[in-house]
């Protein structure tokens, strides 16, 4: 069976973060939209992840190979002579991932200076 995949307007450039280890959530209704951290990038183009008190540096890495990220479509036709439906699957190219953000260092905590009390 082939299945075409098929390219609708614009292409978007995405990046894949690499991150080594877990990252442990509290019990969340829905986790997809769920808030990890922030990143940054410095003045040289190092990206900084900052995940609560935790500040991650890491490093750009271009893929060797591209990946591409695919969206399912369905389209049901009714075919009348043969009584019969059938699904025609297609699949549209989102986005096109060529570089990750490796992160394989040990999170540094975010230390403040707290003032001892006398």
């Amino acid at each position: 069976m082939i299945v075409p995949i098929k390219r609708d307007g614009n292409i978007e450039t995405w990046a894949i973060i690499d991150l080594q280890g877990d990252l442990k959530f509290e019990t969340i209704d829905n986790p997809g939209d769920q808030l990890i951290g922030d990143l940054h990038f410095t003045k040289t183009g190092v990206p900084i992840l900052i995940i609560g008190i935790h500040v991650l540096y890491g490093k750009e890495v271009i893929l060797d190979k591209p990946l591409l990220v695919l969206e399912k479509h369905h389209d049901k036709r009714d075919e009348t002579m043969e009584e019969e439906t059938t699904t025609k699957t297609e699949y549209f190219v989102k986005a096109i991932v060529r570089k990750k953000l490796l992160f394989k260092s040990r999170p540094k905590p975010i230390v403040t200076n707290v003032p001892k009390s006398c």
